[in-house]
């Protein structure tokens, strides 16, 4: 091994096995290299700024960027289980309405060191060691595929982070072309698909820039699915009285037929600029039996975080354009 190789092995050792980010103490490492290391003004992606707890022991990070904008990621321990719910970009184009993630639009990509150092981040300030990591923070992971994909390389490689690849799950609101170029990667991480209605007009009234038939986004998946051995998970965030009636359910049931696959019901997690309810416990029973009585295997997700605004929808990017117009409001005001 060459002397360059052999150090590049012992600066990963350092950063992901150690959770050590500070050069200098790299001591196994020429004193040369540290210096120049340590002069790279881009060797840290992320400034941790704040973390909100929940009731439930989840916890909310905020970190600003490089270039000012800020990023929330998510932390859920449950037993011997810790979860990272990491962010891929700073805002999101997708305009689910039922989202505050994309409020702002879209800002930018996040690089793949940015995606992979909030899982460090999350890491270094954690009791347990991080089990799982699911790409269902800020933004549309396939919408930045190239940096999704190195990231998760490193994240699952034994000189990296070390993570089984059946521990990490990627989320899309459903882009057919990068589904099946995932497929081509041989990663076999999860895949789920954010379906949210069972046909393609009330899809674009939920997601208006849905424009891809619901019947090739699941062609999709199936096919991911029969090249990577993976099944697949349906997220569906449940609507009261919007996608939730029982001609939705029997839709999903000729959807589903015959298809090995799991419907994730994720009861919405209120966000005030949206304009929908969340559904009471009778109401989230009544679905998922009537799920169940249709033949469709079916899991409720259990609500975490959203004493801290931490749950499924409720991230926000608070991005430069945002902040600049917030400090001018604030000025005129004062």
């Amino acid at each position: 091994m060459s002397g360059r190789a052999f150090h590049g092995r012992q600066l990963l050792q350092w950063i992901f096995q150690r959770g050590v980010c500070d050069p200098e103490q790299m001591t196994d490492l020429p004193k040369a290299l540290r210096t120049r290391l340590a002069s790279h003004r881009r060797f840290s992606h992320l400034d941790w700024k704040h973390t909100h707890a929940s009731d439930d022991g989840t916890r909310k990070f905020l970190f600003e960027l490089n270039d000012g904008q800020l990023i929330e990621t998510v932390s859920i321990p449950e037993g011997d289980r810790h979860t990272v719910c990491f962010s891929t970009q700073v805002g999101c184009a997708m305009a689910c309405r039922f989202c505050a993630s994309g409020l702002t639009g879209l800002a930018r990509n996040l690089s793949s060191g940015e995606i992979v150092e909030q899982v460090l981040n999350v890491q270094r300030q954690s009791e347990s060691r991080v089990t799982h990591l699911v790409a269902m923070g800020i933004g549309e992971p396939l919408a930045n595929y190239d940096a999704l994909v190195q990231a998760v390389r490193t994240l699952i490689s034994p000189d990296g982070f070390g993570l089984g690849a059946r521990r990490v799950t990627v989320s899309t609101v459903g882009l057919a072309g990068p589904i099946r170029r995932l497929a081509d990667e041989k990663l076999s991480i999860n895949l789920a698909l954010s379906l949210h209605a069972p046909n393609d007009e009330l899809r674009r009234e939920l997601i208006p820039t849905a424009r891809q038939p619901v019947a090739e986004i699941l062609g999709a998946v199936r096919d991911y699915q029969n090249r990577t051995g993976r099944e697949a998970t349906l997220e569906y965030v449940q609507l009261p009285e919007v996608n939730d009636r029982p001609e939705h359910v029997r839709e999903l049931s000729g959807l589903l037929r015959r298809w090995r696959c799991t419907v994730n019901v994720i009861p919405f997690n209120p966000v005030d600029e949206a304009p929908f309810r969340s559904p009471t416990p009778s109401e989230i029973i009544r679905f998922h039996r009537s799920l169940l009585a249709a033949g469709i295997k079916v899991k409720v997700r259990r609500r975490r975080g959203d004493s801290a605004a931490a749950a499924c929808g409720q991230l926000r990017a608070v991005t430069m354009k945002t902040r600049k117009a917030t400090a001018r409001a604030t000025e005129k005001s004062s």
